[in-house]
C-alpha cells in the first residue's frame, strides 16, 4: 500500500513537472515569435515617413496610421478579454460588463484608430501595446493559460486568445509591408544593408 501510494505521488509529480515544463517552453516560444514579430512591426512604423502616416491604397481602406493603431487597438481589446486592465489614457474608466463593456471598447478603438495619426505617437503606442501582450504572458501561469474566456461568443482559452494576438499584429505586419514597399520603404530587415550585418 505504501509503495502504490509513493508511485501515485512520484507519477503525479513527474506530471506536474511536464506540464510546468510545457508552460515554460510555450511560454519561451511564444515570448520569441512575439519577440520577433514586434522588433519588426516598431522598426516599419518608425522606418515609415510621417507624411506617408495619411497615406491609404484607395477609398474605404486603412490608412498607414490606421493600420497600427489598430495592431494597438486589437491588443488591448484582445488582453482585456483575458482579464487585462485597459490603459485608462486610452480608454477612460469603463464600469460596463458583458456586451456593453464590448462594444464601448470597440467604439473607442474605432475612434482611437482614425484620430491617433501622429507618426511618433503612434510608434510609440505600438511599442506599448506590444509591451502590454509580452509582460501579460511573461505574468501568466497555468491557470491563467487555460481560463476560459468569452472570445465573441466563443468559448476559448486564454492561450488561445494569446496566439490570435500574435497571428494578429502578423497579419497586420504584412500589410503594413505592403504599403511601405508600395511607397518605396524597403523593411528595415530586409535592407541589403541588415542583411550584411
Amino acid at each position: 500500500m505504501l509503495r502504490s501510494s509513493m508511485i501515485a505521488v512520484g507519477l503525479l509529480a513527474m506530471a506536474w513537472l511536464l506540464e510546468a515544463q510545457d508552460l515554460a517552453t510555450y511560454k519561451r516560444e511564444y515570448l520569441g515569435e512575439l519577440a520577433y514579430a514586434s522588433r519588426n512591426v516598431i522598426a516599419l512604423a518608425k522606418a515609415m515617413p510621417a507624411e506617408k502616416y495619411g497615406w491609404r491604397p484607395g477609398d474605404g481602406v486603412r490608412s498607414v496610421s490606421e493600420v497600427y493603431m489598430h495592431i494597438v487597438t486589437a491588443n488591448f481589446e484582445l488582453l482585456d478579454i483575458i482579464g487585462q486592465k485597459l490603459p485608462e489614457d486610452l480608454y477612460g474608466k469603463l464600469e460596463l460588463t458583458g456586451r456593453a463593456r464590448l462594444m464601448a471598447i470597440q467604439k473607442r478603438s474605432a475612434e482611437l484608430e482614425k484620430t491617433v495619426t501622429d507618426k511618433d505617437r503612434v510608434a510609440a503606442l505600438v511599442e506599448r501595446s506590444l509591451i502590454a501582450v509580452r509582460d501579460a504572458m511573461d505574468k501568466a501561469g497555468p491557470a491563467d493559460l487555460d481560463k476560459r474566456v468569452d472570445f465573441f461568443g466563443r468559448d476559448v482559452t486564454a492561450r488561445a486568445v494569446y496566439l490570435r494576438i500574435l497571428v494578429h499584429v502578423h497579419e497586420h505586419m504584412g500589410q503594413a509591408i505592403a504599403y511601405a514597399r508600395v511607397n518605396g520603404i524597403v523593411p528595415p530587415w530586409s535592407h541589403p544593408a541588415a542583411k550584411a550585418q
